[in-house]
């Protein structure tokens, strides 16, 4: 038999490609594994007690996700698996390996102690047609420089002026009913909080509670909200929000971001004029020189107007909702606790009905007993995602006890539920599901209360938030002596950019008797 000769050349080219690529493939990985085996070894890490994955593929969790947001369940399905799972588990949804927390020691370490290990990740791709690259979406140094650009502006000195809620406030009063009958208050509050942080970051708001005196304020304040919604939707989906697309969105934006750098091009041609020693305009100067206004103050440290527009909107979008959210879920809780309506009544008698001062809402204790009691059974932002963004470990969660390390490879998510922690029984005790102001009296939790997360990137704005939380809770109270519920329903999960009740705060309030 004549021997068989093989021919080199008569093999398909693409053949030996794909070969090549299988081989180099196999090899990567496996030495990619080797290196996380010997990571993981000479840092003590074990695997978790639970590795959990429904369904081909982790298809089954996903699902369970998705169907969840809709049903208004979604927290309670994320604390249902700690119950079942553990503080700390490992979970394969999809394409996703993700890791999910509740423990205060790892989540510390992800935001603080080992923060440059983590990036906020793809989810927050998402928000970036309304936001552009501004403090809310970047990492490394980007994000450095954008924060840095930004804390300064919200120094105490610039945000205890409660002249500047007392208008906005005011307005929102003025639409409460004084005959009894029911209003939903958490619309004029988000309509409040909005007209707040236009005037504060642009020097004028958009007056949405008198829209019929501001239409241009009243069009951006409704394309604001169908942004937000529709962002709060991409944003849930994950890495898989930037395929979620709507005609909408683009709508929205385009209103926004012309009303947005119609204030943005004054604030610029202010600082041009003044460090020019040419002409102000005098209306201009007459607002600057009369408060306080963040954009102005931005221009001191940059004249880019894309920059200045998108820090401005990304600002408007983690703030605005975070205060309306909270009055919302403080006063669906006041409408089913007189005992703590009327603890409060007093406490704000020291004031003798006066507009309170900054000073003296910080001496009012019961007060942040409330809203700290709010936040910690109704955090506004109920969960963090992370990616690891090189080989690290968490502290504990290994191990079938859970106390050694566990490994987090790079690109691997941590999912941190902050509900189901400041709702854990082994935290704070088996009343952890009762609203109890007077736990605040003496109970430090640390790191197992994050109401405006934690680490370097902590919410810059959050005495602001607080403030005029406390500002508009004490002025209601001053004007109304009683609260009725007019909600049948129990506390129903909404969770969109922030946490509020799915039926709103449907509520009856009666004047003060004189």
């Amino acid at each position: 038999m004549a021997p068989v000769s093989f021919n080199l050349l008569q093999t398909p080219f693409y053949g030996l490609v794909a070969g090549a690529v299988i081989i180099t493939w196999s090899l990567a990985k496996s030495v990619q594994a080797f290196q996380r085996w010997k990571y993981a070894r000479a840092n003590g890490c074990q695997p978790p007690a639970h590795s959990v994955s429904h369904g081909l593929f982790g298809i089954g969790m996903a699902m369970e996700l998705f169907k969840a947001g809709p049903e208004h369940r979604f927290l309670e399905l994320l604390r249902g698996w700690h119950r079942s799972y553990g503080p700390t588990f490992r979970a394969r949804i999809v394409n996703r390996n993700t890791i999910f927390t509740v423990d205060p020691k790892n989540i510390q370490t992800i935001l603080a102690l080992k923060f440059k290990d983590f990036s906020v990740g793809p989810a927050r791709e998402s928000v970036r047609p309304l936001v552009g690259n501004s403090i809310f979406g970047l990492d490394g140094t980007a994000w450095e420089h954008s924060r840095a650009l930004l804390k300064p502006n919200f120094s105490r000195n610039h945000i205890n002026d409660t002249g500047l809620y007392e208008t906005h406030v005011a307005n929102l009063i003025e639409q409460i009913p004084r005959d009894g009958s029911t209003i939903d208050l958490l619309p004029l509050f988000f309509k409040g909080t909005f007209d707040t942080a236009t005037e504060f970051l642009f020097g004028e708001s958009a007056d949405s509670l008198r829209e019929e005196e501001s239409p241009a304020g009243a069009k951006f304040a409704k394309a604001f909200d169908v942004a937000q919604s529709v962002t709060a939707i991409r944003f849930r989906l994950g890495y898989l929000g930037v395929f979620y697309r709507r005609r909408e969105l683009n709508d929205a934006v385009k209103v926004i971001r012309e009303y947005v750098q119609r204030f943005v091009q004054k604030a610029i041609d202010y600082r041009l004029a003044v460090d020019s020693g040419r002409d102000i305009d005098q209306d201009i100067k007459r607002v600057t020189e009369s408060r306080y206004v963040f954009s102005h103050e931005l221009c001191k440290q940059t004249l880019d107007k894309t920059t200045i527009t998108d820090e401005l909107l990304s600002l408007m979008f983690a703030g605005r909702d975070t205060t309306a959210s909270l009055l919302s879920l403080v006063f669906f809780v006041l409408a089913r606790r007189p005992d703590v309506w009327d603890r409060l009544q007093k406490e704000i008698l020291i004031l003798d009905g006066q507009k309170p001062s900054f000073e003296e809402l910080k001496s009012i204790t019961y007060l942040a007993w409330v809203i700290n009691e709010t936040l910690r059974l109704y955090p506004i932002a109920p969960f963090g995602l992370r990616e690891a963004n090189k080989d690290t470990y968490l502290p504990v969660g290994g191990g079938l006890d859970g106390k050694s390390p566990l490994h987090v490879p790079k690109g691997h998510e941590v999912l941190y539920t902050v509900y189901a922690m400041q709702r854990d029984n082994e935290i704070y005790g088996p009343d952890a599901d009762e609203f109890r102001p007077e736990r605040w009296e003496k109970f430090k939790p640390g790191w197992a209360y994050l109401p405006f997360n934690g680490g370097p990137r902590i919410c810059i704005g959050q005495q602001f938030a607080l403030t005029e939380t406390g500002y508009t809770i004490v002025r209601i109270l001053q004007q109304f002596g009683t609260i009725e519920n007019r909600d049948p329903n129990p506390w129903t999960e909404n969770f969109g950019l922030t946490l509020t009740n799915a039926n709103g705060t449907k509520v009856a309030l009666t004047p003060v008797q004189n």
